[in-house]
């Protein structure tokens, strides 16, 4: 007999009723009445967009080719239009599709070009940068009148810096725009047809997140010898000449745009930052910022992560430098500085030889206080290293934790054996496995298992096993050292589930998959394989979709989280 989660019924618009829910989420307003085309996004999020120049292009030139189409003219249809690459056109924003890319349309011709940092009831000139099928792609060059919903974005960097594309969007409208996406994809990708009465209740409301500012507990900048200023400031005197601390300019891997402070992670990481900024370049403690065209220099990355103290609550923090080599009488002065914030309790040096820009190390060496901080989340302590993969909002992860919890209708008799695909440091599994029998997580990163493993230790949890495997590599023989599982959760990386991995589900026939994602176009592909099956390799779904939640993590930003329940059909 399939087991059914005891789901609360919804409608797409009502507030879930969830007691504890109804006191972070607002009601949310109104459909978008304008289709996204969120389809056309790529679901493969390896294939990343060419990087632009936009944030270089803010004025027109004489030699720009400005056209906007004439009313009278016959080239009403966009079947019929086609622009060229350079060619500068008037554009009006219309929606916000996939990662964040506003959807636009050339006037009076109904044409499609996708336009980064273009937003709904914007009108601008952009210039034409490719050619994409059906439609292009765009650089804004200047904004005619601005778009709808307008707020001033509290950040000095917004409009440089890549990491908050929509900070001078109501956060109200962001919300929306998130929604709409994952409804877009969940229909064009997931094939799920939102004609169904049953696609109503199935769309869950965006749950918000409480904390638009200071929400990220790691942030890592970048040492650069090479400096980006926006055009308009390339007149401004700038101390430093070059050399730069701060955050990837858009589209460059080789230049840095230097900052100060980040509004998205706590205070006592932005008095961290500027402490080092304000010593780094001194000449007499020679220290060099790592070249990424000559291979040359010491200093490559400044990685900061906030934890708590278990005991009095209050944030802790990890300074983290990534150097090219182990030098530590270097980093003195630095380890100075730092040491010197009450809330710094731990400084460690990861040294990265290679030529890449990771910013992990081969090795580690502590160089002041502890090695690891510690963080509290669901009741449980985890110890969190320099390199230890933890979501980074972990106020928005109580609440997506708990979610989880809710939406896999665990009975909590501790009957039930739950399987954890991707589990990375256990935090999932960890938290739910006082209201089952035993979990059982899989993942492949060997430090990430470790660090489960010791986690599982520091909390007292026996019953939970976690097991170093590439699930994108797996062959007959898994599924074996473990029993049938009641419930699994998933929740893959960026890219989504391999092929092997779907069809191992889709034997398994699990009564319930929960299936955690950060990227919803790579998410709603599996559920239609799930669901749907896949025709051309002959593999028939098995799945009912019962529920998909949306969650945003992070603020500002494209990213979107989703929780999706999948069900086993009756048939099956």
């Amino acid at each position: 007999m399939v087991v059914s989660s005891a789901m609360p019924s919804h409608t797409f618009r009502c507030i879930n009723p969830r007691p504890w829910l109804q006191k972070l989420r607002n009601s949310p307003p109104p459909s978008l009445s304008i289709t996204t085309l969120a389809s056309l996004s790529p679901i493969h999020p390896s294939t990343e967009e060419e990087p632009s120049d936009h944030s270089r292009t803010t004025t027109l030139s004489h030699s720009d080719s400005f056209q906007k189409p004439k009313p009278n003219s016959k080239i009403q249809h966009s079947q019929s239009y086609f622009p060229k690459r350079g060619q500068t056109l008037e554009l009006v924003c219309e929606s916000l599709a996939f990662k964040g890319k506003g959807v636009c349309k050339v006037a009076d011709t109904g044409f499609v070009v996708m336009c980064d940092r273009a937003l709904p009831g914007e009108r601008f000139l952009g210039r034409v940068t490719r050619r994409k099928g059906s439609y292009a792609e765009a650089v804004k060059v200047q904004t005619l009148s601005p778009h709808w919903d307008v707020v001033d974005a509290p950040c000095g960097y917004a409009s440089y810096c890549g990491g908050c594309k929509t900070q001078n969007l109501l956060y109200e409208a962001q919300l929306r725009a998130k929604e709409q996406q994952v409804r877009e994809l969940m229909v064009h990708v997931g094939k799920f047809a939102d004609s169904s009465p049953e696609f109503v209740s199935i769309m869950k409301p965006i749950v918000p997140c409480a904390n638009q500012f200071h929400y990220r507990n790691k942030m890592e900048f970048s040492f650069s010898a090479h400096k980006w200023v926006p055009r308009e400031l390339l007149q401004e005197d700038h101390i430093g000449k070059d050399y730069a601390l701060g955050l990837h300019a858009p589209g460059f891997f080789d230049k840095v745009l230097n900052i100060h402070s980040c509004l998205l992670q706590s205070e006592p990481a932005n008095a961290v930052l500027l402490a080092i900024q304000e010593c780094w370049r001194d000449p007499q403690f020679g220290l060099s910022p790592y070249d990424v065209h000559s291979h040359s220099g010491f200093l490559k990355h400044l990685m900061l992560r906030t934890g708590r103290d278990v005991q009095t609550g209050w944030p802790e923090l990890m300074v983290n430098f990534v150097t090219s080599s182990y030098k530590p009488e270097l980093l003195k002065p630095l380890v100075k500085e730092a040491s010197a914030i009450p809330e710094v309790v731990s400084i460690v040096n990861n040294i990265n030889t290679s030529v890449g820009s990771t910013s992990v190390g081969e090795a580690e060496h502590t160089l002041y206080g502890k090695s690891t901080i510690t963080e509290v989340l669901r009741g449980l302590t985890f110890q969190i290293s320099a390199n230890s993969f933890f979501q980074t909002n972990t106020q928005q992860a109580e609440v997506l934790y708990r979610l989880i919890e809710d939406i896999a209708g665990l009975r909590g008799d501790g009957s039930e054996i739950v399987l954890d695909l991707f589990c990375g440091t256990g935090t999932i599994g960890l938290t739910i496995a006082k209201r089952v029998k035993h979990v059982y997580g899989y993942e492949v990163v060997a430090q990430a298992i470790s660090d489960a493993r010791r986690n599982a230790e520091l909390n007292g949890i026996c019953n939970a096993t976690f097991v170093q495997g590439d699930l994108n590599k797996i062959d007959d023989n898994f599924g074996k050292n473990f029993p049938q599982p009641h419930v699994v959760i998933s929740d893959p990386n960026r890219p989504g589930m391999h092929m092997k991995l779907i069809k191992f589900l889709l034997k398994l026939k699990a009564p319930r998959i929960v299936y955690v994602s950060c990227n919803p176009a790579t998410c709603a592909r599996d559920l239609d394989y799930l669901c749907h099956g896949v025709a051309e390799q002959n593999v028939k779904g098995c799945y009912k979709l019962r529920s998909v939640q949306p969650v945003d993590m992070f603020p500002h930003t494209p990213h979107i989280e989703c929780i999706c329940l999948l069900e086993l059909s009756d048939h099956s």
